[in-house]
């Protein structure tokens, strides 16, 4: 009897690992993603890294997310 295949996910957390060396670029690319967040937030959120940046969002604007934030230098998991 095989094993059923895994759900797929359909919901994700973007997850900040490590700001990097360029946090100013991690800064505007936090606020990019949430735009409800202002400079001081955006900021404390990437200083406590991990930080949680998005909170079950599709697959589509985990990924859209994660290459933005990549792309500023900071370390990122979909979880």
């Amino acid at each position: 009897m095989a094993a059923a295949p895994a759900e797929e996910k359909t919901e994700f957390d973007v997850v900040v690992t490590d700001a990097g060396a360029n946090k100013i670029a991690v800064i505007k690319a936090v606020r990019e993603i949430k735009t409800d967040l202002g400079l001081v937030e955006a900021k404390n959120l990437v200083e406590k890294a991990p930080a949680t940046i998005l909170e079950g969002a599709k697959k589509e604007d985990a990924e859209a997310a994660k290459v933005k934030l990549e792309a500023a230098g900071a370390k990122v998991e979909l979880k």
